[in-house]
């Protein structure tokens, strides 16, 4: 250690593997910010799927070993790097991806993946919006171009992700199926903007969804675990239907011809290949929905944004 350097606690990753493998150090050297940089004091830490793919060391992208995990984090902003005119020390924000790794005292990140916490959140909230909420929106608006008047089906709707595609699809005026695996999974669905939800773990729940459809097909699927679902997926679409695959964890065979007969698409969707100009478009939508402030009524009806009251919620 160089001397003046100073140290934190930090959760470290010196090989690829379980649990196990994560490991606390308190000798972590505190990251000074470059140009275009900020230094967040973190106070809450989101935990993502995807970060759990790269620690066990299957992920497409493997970090240089050791590394810290962690992209979602809330806290203050500590210093600022050359050229940033954004940001200053004591700022309340959240990240939806970070350079050092967000499972320590202290994080650095470039700052346009850094956005203004809404006073109305605290940091536990602003840890739990980042890569959920822009990934639910980035799938369900920028790639599927879904629209009000057509039906979505979150395929795995009780996760962080899945939860914030059903707000945001409620709040546009889309039509929402969700499934999810146990029953407290199943309510929390429908409590967060779905019409309808199904067991996915059920041997005929795919019969389900086409009796509830009407033999309509589903125009948009969200897609959370494909290497299991593709298949049924494609058989459930509608005519030039569109299936965005959010996550997967392996492959998994298909038949073309079940995309050629509908003219469908199959579309994958990964956050960190959007633009700086889109993580700031995601923002201002998030910023938006949050001062528009609650509006799921017990009806069903009257929905506004959702996201203030989605964020409030225990996912």
């Amino acid at each position: 250690m160089a001397t003046g350097q100073k140290l934190m606690k930090a959760i470290r990753v010196h090989e690829f593997g379980g649990p196990e493998v994560l490991k606390l150090q308190s000798d972590v050297v505190i990251p000074v910010p470059k140009d275009r940089q900020v230094l967040i004091k973190v106070y809450a830490c989101g935990v993502n799927p995807v970060e759990t793919y790269i620690r066990s060391g299957t992920y497409s992208r493997k970090p240089a070993l050791p590394y810290t995990p962690g992209s979602d984090v809330a806290g203050l902003i500590e210093s600022v790097g050359d050229h940033v005119s954004t940001f200053k020390k004591g700022d309340r924000v959240f990240s939806t991806r970070t350079v050092s790794g967000g499972y320590a005292e202290y994080a650095l990140a470039d700052d346009h993946t850094v956005h203004t916490l809404p006073e109305d959140l605290d940091f536990k909230q602003g840890a739990a919006i980042g890569i959920p909420y822009f990934t639910a929106y980035r799938a369900l608006l920028h790639s599927a171009h879904g629209k009000a008047g057509e039906s979505v089906l979150v395929h795995g709707a009780s996760g962080g992700v899945g939860l914030a595609t059903c707000q945001i699809a409620r709040a546009y005026g889309l039509t929402v199926l969700g499934t999810a695996g146990t029953e407290e999974g199943q309510n929390i669905v429908l409590e967060n903007g779905a019409h309808e939800v199904f067991n996915h773990r059920e041997l005929h729940y795919i019969d389900k969804i086409q009796k509830s459809l009407g033999g309509k097909g589903v125009d948009v699927i969200i897609e959370m675990l494909a290497n299991v679902n593709l298949s049924n997926d494609l058989k459930l679409l509608s005519s030039g239907g569109r299936v965005i695959i959010v996550g997967s964890r392996g492959p998994i065979e298909i038949n073309p011809r079940d995309i050629m007969a509908k003219e469908s698409s199959i579309i994958g969707v990964s956050l960190f290949s959007s633009t700086k100009e889109e993580f700031r478009h995601y923002a201002k939508a998030l910023q938006d929905g949050i001062k528009a402030g609650p509006g799921v009524s017990k009806g069903g009806s009257g929905i506004m944004a959702m996201w203030l009251w989605a964020a409030s919620q225990k996912f």
